[in-house]
């Protein structure tokens, strides 16, 4: 790899032996991956996607109490992904005993480190941070060393920003000298579209949905979509932005992408068009018939499929403002439709600590406290990763939930019926 004047430097101690052990583990990292040079973080934040404080890495804490003796912080302030437990969501005695005893023992003590090494702010908790009220939003053309799937798809894809799909620490190592290798998804050729992906639904798509049908088939390949903009508009509106969002996480998630284009709505496709389609690229039609065919062939890893569902998340990734508002009116409605006054099932929705101060000021707030929902900054993956809880029922929205936990997946029409009326 050919480094700069700089960086040859620091790998050879200038900065201490801390940072010459950074700077080599993110060389060793590019030439694994056929990278030639280095090149300059420029995005006015992180994000780090290791949150929580499990007590079994041990080995993580050490390696930032190393970082922080040697004032190898971060160059840059971050936000995280969210936190693995709060108070507000249901759970037994047992199951929070083994939360606090057994898995984030070590929550307190990592936040420590964390505000220590450069965290944005004690709320700064959120797989979506790109959200407003956060402040973490890349600008186009920024260079970014994040981790968090769902974050650097939105980060490529709708944003514009350049990152590859890290993995956690490595983000943080990024940070902390300046510079990633530059490879993949930061560079102009992987950028480019292996697949042409056609939407040809009768309606419009279930974001969650159409992302698992698309991840699933290009796995971590980028696709370039066409007729989607029939159904989402031509523009990156807060509705457009809302459902790329569910969109993306599910393409990450239930396959690997790290980036999409849309046709007529993604800022790369919007300017350079389908000459971002390589020559040979496979294609991928989706219309009804196959979202259903994805649909069906979910796997049913309930021990009981008849359950009575004891808990509903929404909001993996993190449910945004307009989103949180939209859901209080349909809760109500769905509600009053089926006669009931609170919804009939535990039902947790769950966004930024910053999203959720920001609903707090409006009426809505109190109409969907009303309603029985509860409101959370959690993380629903690190709750449902204790092995009691992941014996629960649990359904939801998220195609990422479902693909990394035992929760059942419902389209959001299914899960408003099964919060306000119950049933199947």
């Amino acid at each position: 790899m050919r480094l700069t004047q700089e960086q040859q430097a620091i790998l050879d101690g200038a900065k201490g032996e801390t940072m010459a052990k950074v700077m080599k583990t993110l060389v060793m990292y590019g030439e694994t991956f056929g990278a030639e040079e280095m090149v300059a973080l420029t995005g006015e934040h992180n994000h780090l996607v290791t949150s929580f404080g499990l007590k079994a890495l041990g080995p993580v804490y050490d390696l930032m109490d190393q970082l922080i003796e040697a004032g190898a912080v971060s160059g840059q302030t971050f936000s995280m992904d969210p936190r693995p437990i709060d108070p507000k969501v249901p759970a037994n005695f047992l199951q929070k005993f083994i939360f606090k005893k057994f898995m984030y023992s070590r929550q307190d003590f990592y936040e420590g480190q964390l505000e220590k090494l450069g965290l944005m702010d004690k709320d700064a908790f959120t797989c979506a941070c790109y959200l407003d009220q956060v402040g973490n939003k890349p600008k186009k053309g920024d260079i970014l060393s994040w981790a968090e799937s769902s974050a650097v798809v939105y980060a490529n894809s709708v944003l514009g920003a350049r990152c590859n799909r890290n993995s956690g620490i490595m983000d943080l190592m990024g940070s902390i000298v300046g510079f990633v290798p530059k490879f993949g998804l930061l560079t102009d050729e992987g950028r480019k579209a292996t697949w042409v992906v056609k939407i040809e639904t009768t309606k419009k798509p279930e974001a969650q949905l159409l992302g698992s049908a698309i991840g699933m088939k290009v796995m971590e390949d980028v696709p370039y979509i066409v007729g989607l903009d029939k159904w989402l508009g031509t523009e990156l509106d807060e509705a457009a932005c809302t459902y790329l969002k569910d969109f993306g996480a599910a393409t990450a998630s239930n396959g690997a992408v790290g980036l999409y284009h849309i046709a007529n709505l993604t800022p790369e496709a919007k300017e350079l068009g389908d000459s971002l389609v390589v020559e040979g690229a496979k294609e991928y039609i989706i219309d009804d018939a196959e979202l259903k065919r994805v649909m069906d062939n979910y796997p049913m890893i309930w021990k009981d499929a008849n359950a009575t569902p004891k808990l509903c998340f929404m909001g993996c990734p993190h449910m945004s403002l307009q989103q949180l508002k939209d859901w209080t009116d349909r809760v109500e409605e769905g509600l009053k439709a089926a006669g009931n006054k609170r919804v009939v099932i535990p039902t947790v929705f769950t966004a930024p600590p910053a999203v959720l101060k920001e609903f707090e000021k409006t009426e809505y707030a109190a109409r969907l406290k009303a309603t029985g929902v509860i409101t959370s900054y959690i993380c629903p993956l690190m709750y449902m990763n204790n092995p009691l809880c992941a014996k629960m029922p649990v359904i939801t929205s998220s195609n990422k939930l479902r693909t990394y936990t035992t929760a059942r997946y419902y389209t959001d029409d299914e899960i408003l019926v099964q919060i306000t009326k119950g049933g199947k």
